[in-house]
């Protein structure tokens, strides 16, 4: 009688400052098919939260076609940004960092009140024009404080004061705002579906909110973050009044400098935890459906892992009874904290006492050797291999 192949999914995030999501997932992979040969089917499947890497993942997930768009960086300077689109067209994906993210403006001092998410707002007004119905919005990283003021300007919303004149961009003009112009709207902005991964759950305002945890990060004075958390106060109570879609209430609406405030009035949105988006898209618990082990794995599994991370997701989204092992640079949680978040084992990919250079300069290979041991090691005892105790599994020629 023919036994059943075994199934590995490997679908780590990226290692940050090591390897993409891709890479990762491509060295376990390699370093199955070296326990197991062709005894096993891989499945590669990149992962990421919301944050960097997030459009790469997305986009070999759904083989979108990547491209560059010209669009301004956060303080209104001319760059080109990536963006990607699904073979049929009716899916996009933007990584608003792409845009307005810190590292695009690190060339020069922080501007805290002028920095604006405008570029964003271009990239998804472009995605627009082009006829997708669906757009998945990354928004983390961003250099921008403005609550999505300036996404929702490239849009064709008007943000007036009470003299009716457009107020200005960035956290500087948001207590000026008295009223929203949304005549000028961009015509499908009712019909584009627009999923956002959100990589926090912080409100909006207050002591956990955008401007208090989040603007010195972008170089706000503490006086700044006052002034911008009444900025936005003030934006959020009018577009309440003028479309009755209260972001003070929304749990998330404090990521990427408050931009959820506009997206949730101004178009039809969706707001997803980063990892649950993306397995979503691409389809993550129909691959696991069979899978006989899954391999996930990040640079530091620690306790921010468990809360929302892709470890986390992958834990939550596999079949009950498949073991999912996490490979990771440092292994910071003990055995009874991984198995209660639903994790089999968690396995570092130090060989020996290393520097963090060290590991950084040779992931991959360390990646691909930690998950043949784990392979071979889920070799031996499975039933669907014919092993047994002491046995050796098959291997590449």
């Amino acid at each position: 009688m023919e036994q059943k192949r075994l199934t590995v999914v490997t679908a780590p995030d990226s290692f940050k400052g090591s390897c993409s999501a891709s890479e990762a997932a491509a060295a376990m992979a390699d370093g199955v098919r070296d326990a197991l040969g062709p005894a096993v089917t891989v499945i590669e499947c990149p992962l990421a939260d919301g944050g960097e890497g997030t459009l790469d993942a997305l986009a070999a997930g759904l083989n979108a076609d990547i491209r560059e768009v010209d669009t301004v960086d956060a303080i209104g300077r001319p760059r080109r940004a990536r963006v990607a689109v699904s073979a049929d067209g009716t899916t996009g994906v933007i990584e608003a960092a792409e845009a307005n993210g810190l590292p695009h403006v690190s060339d020069v001092d922080l501007q805290p009140m002028r920095a604006d998410s405008y570029g964003v707002g271009i990239l998804a007004r472009h995605l627009m024009d082009e006829g997708v119905t669906d757009i998945l919005l990354c928004i983390g990283g961003s250099a921008s404080n403005d609550g999505g003021m300036g996404f929702a300007s490239a849009l064709g919303v008007k943000f007036l004061d009470e003299s009716g004149v457009e107020v200005a961009s960035g956290a500087q003009g948001l207590g000026e705002i008295r009223s929203v112009d949304m005549t000028g709207r961009h015509p499908r902005a009712a019909d584009v579906h627009f999923r956002v991964a959100l990589d926090v759950d912080n409100p909006l305002l207050g002591s956990r909110g955008a401007a208090s945890v989040f603007g010195p990060q972008k170089g706000a004075t503490p006086e700044q973050v006052q002034v911008i958390d009444a900025g936005l106060a003030n934006l959020a109570a009018v577009l309440a009044d003028s479309t009755g879609v209260d972001a003070r209430e929304l749990s998330g609406a404090g990521a990427a400098g408050g931009m959820p405030a506009c997206l949730s009035a101004v178009l039809t949105t969706e707001f997803l935890p980063g990892s649950e988006l993306v397995m979503g898209a691409v389809g993550f618990r129909e691959l696991c459906a069979q899978a006989d082990l899954v391999l996930t794995g990040e640079g530091s599994f620690d306790s921010q892992s468990l809360n929302g991370k892709v470890v986390a997701g992958v834990a939550g989204a596999v079949p009950s009874g498949c073991p999912v092992v996490v490979v990771a640079g440092r292994v910071m949680l003990d055995p009874k904290e991984a198995r209660d978040a639903g994790i089999t084992a968690a396995v570092s990919i130090a060989s020996g006492p290393s520097t963090l250079v060290e590991m950084t300069d040779e992931a991959i290979d360390l990646i691909r050797s930690s998950a043949s041991h784990i392979a071979a090691m889920y070799g031996t005892f499975s039933p669907s291999l014919g092993h047994s105790a002491g046995s050796t599994p098959a291997a590449d020629c």
